[in-house]
């Protein structure tokens, strides 16, 4: 019994250790080790049309989308982003800021996607302290603003929940984002200018 609870303590601690050190890597050492994050299963209503993610380059999934069996059952509606207080929080793609204010005392901000139909797709980034405010165009990875001291929603690890609705649906907000941004397609090499630098 007794070396139940420690195998059980000491993997608590691994757990807490690697998922801490993945948000807030070392200054200069860039991001931390990266969740295997698996392609969505496609879905034909949500283009891939995200251009970065909202928060770092390609950050730890510290919960994954976990769609509810139904409109009122337990799940999990969105994904949430390792990330510490104060960092940059981008817009995924081009949009119109339909909400940028707090609700229940949490700051949030939502975008209407451009060109995705109707209702358009809507994304939503939480908590985050707005630097844009409504009704205002974005550009995919303007920032929109920063996140905000963590509230319960992660636990110990600070994160951004990063959500998708068309409509009051819910919807996989990874299925924005292409290949080569999940970093589950083929490198791609970027064009060089006359320089040999890249524009």
């Amino acid at each position: 019994m007794r070396v139940n609870r420690c195998v059980r303590a000491w993997l608590l601690l691994c757990l807490a250790v690697t998922v801490l050190g993945a948000s807030a890597p070392a200054h200069g050492t860039g991001p931390g080790p990266r969740a295997p994050v698996s392609p969505p299963t496609a879905d034909p209503s949500v283009p891939a049309l995200a251009r970065a993610w909202p928060v770092g380059v390609r950050p730890f999934v510290v919960r994954g989308w976990e769609p509810p069996e139904t409109a009122y059952s337990r799940g999990h509606r969105g994904v949430d982003l390792a990330a510490g207080p104060g960092a940059e929080v981008r817009a995924v793609a081009s949009g119109r800021v339909s909400f940028a204010g707090r609700v229940a005392g949490r700051g949030a901000v939502s975008v209407e996607l451009s060109g995705t139909g109707a209702p358009p797709l809507r994304t939503t980034y939480g908590p985050v302290r707005a630097s844009v405010r409504e009704g205002d165009e974005v550009l995919a990875g303007q920032v929109l603003g920063t996140l905000e001291t963590p509230d319960t929603h992660c636990g110990p690890t600070p994160c951004l929940h990063w959500g998708l609705l068309r409509g009051t649906a819910y919807l996989n907000p990874l299925s924005l984002l292409p290949p080569w941004l999940l970093g589950t397609g083929p490198s791609r090499l970027l064009p060089l200018d006359a320089t040999g630098t890249r524009p």
